[in-house]
């Protein structure tokens, strides 16, 4: 079974898929109606810590979001490594941070809520709608000015998970924790401060909060899968390629696609620092085999052109990095057949094949004795496409990767 989300360009096609975009959208902005956000006054108040029914409202989304996300993973229902995840950009993000919550007390609104007030037909919502429209103006005309720092400090997708160098599970239950605590405080401010009378709240919030905390427990108790748990799930599906040979592809036909100006190839080279220092495919970059899980994530934030091309000295190695790629959900990966020793016996002159070929070598051994470590200054590193005249059967087929979403108040 194909774990979620589901693709639903490719389930319902392009424009149909925006039926179902315009439902939850309507829905977002029902929701937000009925809570009174798209009054400015109900939303400036938590700021006075009188009305901190926001803070309720958006931190309990964000809690019941991700245990039923982190839930759905640890159960096999979802695959986490195709959600987007918005990349971190530390400073830009904390001066953004302070300017837009500078303007959320200022005007009353976030852009969202702003949206939903001009679409009730509130004056101060279409101003302030106005006033968005206005700054994304002036940032589109200004941005040049300061693009070195709106770039600076990325951290790609950075988790709390990272962070704390944690487990899953054990955020999950101290974010569902702090969430708690930051209600509790919430509705004290509002009986003292705001001189609310939170028993209209009603009884049902404490055992919202208890299934929250035990849900989170389930979660940490249940664990996240493992790449070996993931390559699993899918090992039927996938294994049928290796066997069909369709993921193997001809030295030939990665040299005329390096040569396409429409795709990003990008070889990864994961043997051993000496065999790389031989000889290596120009431009190869070198991740070896034991880093090879850890580079996913970055593999998984290239462009949607890019194709990739596991490099060892035979295939034995290179298969075994595809699978933990394929079970990262790492579009577009492909294995070089026959490896760096096929490489050079297609593309090394002659000469070469009969001074420096060795008579036998093991699996996954060079099959060549260099004079010299030139890595890629060796001609068979860079040959020239129109020079040879190959026959293969083409196998690379792009993969569009799901495009990436962004939600919550702004």
């Amino acid at each position: 079974m194909t774990p979620f989300p589901l693709p639903l360009g490719q389930l319902l096609g392009h424009w149909q898929s925006y039926i179902v975009y315009m439902v939850i959208g309507f829905a977002f902005g029902y929701v937000l109606e009925i809570s009174g956000f798209g009054k400015s006054t109900k939303l400036a108040a938590q700021f006075y810590f009188k009305e901190m029914t926001v803070l309720k409202v958006m931190f309990g989304a964000i809690v019941v979001a991700m245990v039923s996300i982190f839930l759905a993973t640890g159960l096999g229902l979802l695959d986490y490594n195709l959600i987007w995840v918005n990349p971190t950009y530390l400073w830009p993000g904390i001066v953004g941070g302070l300017i837009m919550g500078v303007g959320f007390i200022i005007g009353g609104f976030c852009p969202g809520t702003s949206l939903v007030s001009a679409a009730t037909g509130k004056v101060d919502g279409m101003f302030f709608v106005l006033g968005v429209f206005f700054g994304i103006f002036l940032f589109g005309e200004s941005v040049g000015s300061f693009e070195a720092f709106w770039n600076s400090s990325y951290m790609g997708r950075f988790t709390l998970m990272d962070l704390f160098n944690a487990e899953t599970g054990v955020i999950v239950v101290g974010v569902t924790v702090m969430a708690l605590m930051a209600f509790f405080f919430s509705e004290l401010a509002e009986k003292y401060i705001g001189k609310r009378d939170i028993a209209q709240f009603g009884r049902w919030r404490f055992g919202a909060a208890g299934a929250a905390v035990v849900v989170a427990v389930v979660v940490l108790f249940i664990g996240q899968p493992t790449n070996a748990d993931r390559w699993q799930a899918m090992a039927t599906e996938q294994q049928a390629r290796l066997d069909d040979r369709s993921v193997y592809v001809h030295p030939g036909e990665v040299l005329t696609l390096k040569a396409d100006p429409k795709l990003t190839i990008q070889l990864l080279d994961i043997r051993g620092e000496t065999d790389y220092n031989q000889f290596h495919i120009l431009d190869a970059l070198h991740v070896p085999a034991e880093n090879i899980l850890a580079y996913a994530p970055v593999m998984n934030a290239a462009p949607e052109n890019t194709v990739f091309f596991i490099v060892s000295n035979d295939e034995t190695a290179a298969t075994e990095a595809w699978k933990i790629l394929v079970a990262e959900s790492v579009p577009n990966v492909y294995i070089l057949e026959g490896g760096i020793n096929n490489w050079l016996a297609t593309f090394s002159e002659p000469e070469f094949q009969t001074t420096y070929r060795l008579d036998s070598v093991a699996d996954e051994i060079l099959a060549y004795g260099f004079p010299a470590a030139l890595g890629s200054r060796y001609p068979a590193a860079d040959p020239n496409p129109d020079v040879f005249n190959l026959e293969y059967v083409s196998k690379v087929v792009l993969q569009i990767k799901r495009g990436p979403s962004s939600g919550g108040c702004g």
